[in-house]
């Protein structure tokens, strides 16, 4: 493991590295506004300065929103597509200038930057503009009880849409966020966490040259930089909905505010995911699961595997393997591609708390086979830890680290296993490997969690068909799929006349015989055999 290097780019450095095309646009800041300290928690450098979004300013900006998208509501799918295909061509043109920009803002890697945020943000503009009209144009149904009547659901866009979103993915967290509902037309404001503002200057760029390449407002996507207060004011804005991304404790502040205008939510919220390793696992799979799942992006990962439940008969082996593997990683200032397997911890309110879950355990009787504590030196380095002994009674056993540590559990069994992973109050994603088909369909099943991968860690969020979300204090509400699209639409229901006429819908006034009547066509339409049906149509047509 590397430390971490020194002598860092200065900030102007920096910043000449951050090229746009055309003039980048960031919400306008009143004369005296707070100021975003922007810095790169890899190397301490201070980026710059980004100034923050009043609760007025937001005022306004939902004010622009919603004159943009009455035109952006009238547009084709078709326009639509092109405002999509135009951005997914710029982040392909402009992959190195991304990647920059998320590396110099989080602190990651360049390999994290560009598999786990450019990759994922093209399959969803790709799965959104291929999939998008298909699952979204007006759907015929069934006309029930009324055969002279045709029905269909019209999805229809729902206004302006709010996203508050986390750090750990400064240009995914954005642009996956932006996609469905912007083809579901509507507009969309998005709250970045202030720890990434730098990058804002740069993504809002790219969003404005798509838009206005066919001709519609800038003011349809906005971002707006901010701390809690800015994120506050969006939540009361009057918006018809808010995507929020995050932890359970803020997701339910999100929900106490969007209460007060009855405002809907979608909330991804933490997890802490279980990996179970079965007695018949192939191994070498499970070991490259596990790092992938436990160290991508630092564990810095929603669905980061934190919990690996290992039975019996394969734990030391499969221990042997994951700490040598774990310790060779390299660590430090990612100062290029290819310069190390991991890199820093985005933010250093993050950093206190990975400290302080794992010294908690350590404490406790946990013991470190690799990792456990920061490394010296400038920058927010914690590097690949993994603890064994952990019992029940730490905190880590049950709290979201959000961070670079592996929990290794020794189960005897199948049971055990399903016990030990449905234990805590999360239930976002998990994992099962084993070489037993069966057995994984199995265990996938008993398993409280929005989604399952067998023999592999996180990958539903990369399938762009499969709805993404969790139970428990996970969240609830899709994202991703057909279910992510309409999540962003009113789904209204049409009724009207099948034939070139109406049937007179004739209630009033009531006569004598009309209870008999309506009793008898009740008996008709819903009874079953033909003598109780054949007994209501006597009943019908029976002089009264």
């Amino acid at each position: 493991m590397t430390e971490p290097v020194s002598a860092p780019k200065t900030a102007t450095q920096t910043k000449a590295n951050i090229k746009t095309k055309g003039k980048a646009r960031a919400p306008a800041a009143t004369t005296g506004a707070e100021m975003l300290s922007c810095i790169n928690p890899a190397t301490g450098e201070v980026l710059g300065q980004v100034p923050a979004v009043s609760p007025e300013q937001v005022q306004l900006a939902v004010a622009r929103a919603r004159l943009a998208q009455k035109a952006w509501a009238c547009s084709s799918f078709a326009q639509r597509r092109r405002v999509l295909e135009h951005l997914l061509r710029s982040v392909l043109e402009r992959t190195d200038e991304i990647c920059e920009s998320v590396v110099q803002s989080s602190g990651k890697t360049w390999e994290n930057a560009l598999l786990g945020e450019v990759m994922t943000v093209c399959a969803k503009l790709r799965w959104v503009i291929d999939n998008g009209e298909r699952h979204l144009k007006s759907e015929k149904v069934g006309s029930g009880i009324l055969p002279h009547k045709r029905g269909r659901i019209d999805y229809v866009p729902l206004g302006v849409v709010a996203c508050i979103v986390p750090w750990n993915y400064p240009f995914q967290n954005i642009f996956g966020s932006v996609a469905a509902p912007l083809m579901a037309g509507n507009a969309v404001i998005i709250k970045p966490s202030e720890a990434v503002a730098w990058s804002s200057a740069l993504f809002q760029s790219l969003l404005d040259e798509a838009l206005q390449s066919e001709g519609f407002s800038a003011d349809t996507v906005q971002i707006v930089d901010g701390a809690g207060a800015t994120g506050a004011a969006l939540v009361r804005a009057g918006v018809q909905k808010i995507l929020f991304i995050g932890s359970a404790g803020n997701g339910r502040r999100i929900i106490e505010g969007s209460a007060q205008t009855l405002t809907p939510v979608i909330m991804e919220l933490g997890g802490k995911d279980p990996f179970i390793v079965c007695d018949d696992a192939d191994l070498d799979q499970a070991l490259h699961a596990a790092l992938g799942g436990c160290f991508i992006n630092l564990g810095q990962n929603c669905v980061a595997s934190e919990r690996l439940i290992v039975q019996a008969p394969v734990y030391d082996a499969f221990i042997e393997k994951v700490t040598a593997a774990t310790r060779a990683l390299r660590q430090g200032v990612p100062t290029g591609p290819g310069t190390q397997d991991v890199g820093a911890v985005c933010t250093a309110q993050q950093m206190q708390v990975i400290e302080t879950l794992v010294n908690d355990a350590l404490e406790k009787g946990a013991r470190a086979l690799a990792g456990g504590k920061r490394l010296p030196g400038q920058g927010n380095f914690f590097p690949p830890t993994i603890l064994v002994d952990v019992t029940p009674q730490m905190r880590i056993a049950r709290e979201e680290v959000f961070g670079p540590v592996m929990l290794i559990f020794k189960v005897a069994d199948d049971a055990e296993a399903i016990a030990l992973a449905n234990s805590t109050e999360f239930g976002l994603q998990a994992s099962v490997i084993t070489r037993d088909r069966a057995r994984g369909q199995r265990l996938a099943a008993q398993l409280e969690s929005g989604g399952v991968c067998i023999n592999d860690f996180g990958m539903c969020y990369l399938n762009q068909d499969l709805p993404f979300g969790g139970v428990k204090a996970s969240g609830f509400g899709a994202m991703n799929g057909r279910d992510g699209l309409r999540a962003y639409t009113c789904a209204r229901a049409v009724l009207e006349d099948r034939f070139g006429f109406s049937v007179l819908p004739k209630i009033y006034p009531v006569k004598p015989g009309d209870y008999a009547k309506a009793k008898g066509m009740i008996r008709l339409l819903f009874g079953r055999g033909l003598a109780q049906k054949a007994r209501a149509l006597r009943q019908l047509i029976k002089p009264q």
